[in-house]
């Protein structure tokens, strides 16, 4: 039999989920394996575990691989096809939609099966009719909703022989698209990569939203690669866009198209918050890629920092553990040549879930004491309880040093469900 990646956490997620009266929701980027996880990994699940092949019914609607006489993105031929395949009131039925947004008015015929005491719903959806904020109103408070993300790292190296380093290496650079298990050369994989921007996820955007600046979107998606990890807002995107490529667009279009990637699932914004203050700054955020391969075969290579692409890791590795992110600042009024001042001292990361909350720094290297203390400043001045954590480069296992300041090396933190053991 062959292996593959069993997604485990995710799996579970929907394991968690079954049968509790809630239409399940799985979003995430396109290509990044939906319709793996529901068609594959939980059906071979629900099969192992008893229900019966017949009472799993599952539906792609952007490839028709049912029959090739139905329209099954028309609504009414639909619901006809889903009557005839559940026929029994006492056996319970599991139905898989992927891309339902394909089919017009697809939130009655969800909301309608999900009145069905014996049937479980799952959905996908790639796009912005399955924003968080836009799930209660679609399925009326009973939607429940799973983020998929492309291969962590732990996951990626599952099945594989080689050191943790190489592994590294090549996650890093090509990240954990699903779809470059079938790529062996680095030249097909690039190609598929900058393939997927191209036919697929730019392409949608321009379409979906009838985007009339392509040209502006394109220069945004090279910002937004070339600066992980950078302070932004879209006055200083809009100003920078204009100046280096001579682009002429707007703050509040700028605004629209990164709502736009967002809602696609390429990019992720972390918002900036004064820890001190207790207040968010508006508009100033870091923007960070959903996938680091892509990220790079956009820049074609040409942007390898290690440190911010750590960073970009830990981020990602963040919010698929289920942590809300945000980039933490301190104020702090002292004294510099003989003058009272504000200076600001930064914390690359404040992760909470509702139980935990931890500050956190991404630090690939401590060379020295000098280089410590400057990573250390800023947590140094936080005086409230929460545990403050150190994650370098090095494969070190955690300890905790005179502060009670937690330091873990780069794939301790990465195989870890939670941020600490």
């Amino acid at each position: 039999m062959k292996h593959y990646i069993q997604r485990k956490a995710f799996l579970q997620k929907l394991i968690d989920r079954r049968n509790n009266g809630e239409i399940k929701i799985v979003t995430g980027s396109r290509r990044c394996g939906k319709s793996w996880l529901l068609s594959k990994i939980y059906y071979d699940w629900l099969v192992a575990n008893g229900v019966e092949k017949d009472n799993i019914i599952s539906i792609t609607f952007d490839t028709d691989d049912i029959d090739d006489t139905l329209n099954l993105s028309s609504p009414a031929e639909l619901k006809a096809y889903l009557r005839s395949r559940i026929v029994h009131d006492s056996e319970e039925y599991y139905v898989f939609l992927d891309e339902i947004q394909e089919v017009s008015g697809f939130e009655k015929i969800v909301n309608g099966l999900n009145k069905k005491d014996n049937v479980d719903v799952y959905v996908t959806g790639s796009n912005s009719k399955f924003l968080s904020s836009d799930i209660n109103t679609l399925f009326r408070g009973r939607g429940d909703e799973v983020r998929l993300y492309p291969l962590s790292f732990s996951e990626f190296c599952e099945n594989r022989t080689e050191s943790k380093q190489e592994l590294w290496k090549e996650y890093y650079t090509f990240g954990g698209m699903p779809g470059l298990l079938h790529h062996k050369s680095a030249e097909e994989k690039t190609a598929y990569l900058q393939r997927l921007w191209t036919k697929t996820y730019i392409d949608d955007v321009v379409e979906r939203h009838n985007v009339k600046n392509r040209q502006a979107l394109e220069a945004l998606v090279d910002m937004l690669c070339s600066s992980v990890g950078s302070l932004t807002n879209p006055t200083k995107i809009a100003n920078t866009i204009g100046s280096l490529q001579h682009i002429k667009v707007d703050s509040e279009t700028i605004n629209t198209y990164l709502t736009y990637l967002q809602e696609s699932y390429l990019f992720e914004a972390a918002s900036r918050y004064n820890i001190k203050g207790k207040r968010y700054f508006e508009s100033i955020k870091k923007y960070y890629s959903v996938d680091l391969g892509l990220r790079n075969a956009r820049l074609n290579y040409r942007q390898q920092e290690v440190t911010h692409i750590m960073e970009n890791v830990v981020f990602n590795h963040l919010c698929m553990r289920g942590y809300k992110v945000d980039v933490g600042v301190i104020e702090k009024r002292e004294m510099t040549n003989g003058k009272s001042q504000y200076k600001q001292y930064e914390v690359d990361f404040i992760a909470t879930n509702g139980i935990e909350k931890y500050y956190i720094q991404s630090a690939y290297a401590l060379p020295d004491e000098s280089k410590r203390e400057q990573e250390l400043a800023s947590l140094k001045r936080i005086d409230d309880s929460f545990q403050k954590v150190i994650i370098v480069g090095d494969d070190i296992m955690p300890y905790t040093d005179e502060n009670g300041f937690i330091f873990m090396g780069l794939f301790q933190f990465l195989s870890n469900k939670k941020v600490i053991s």
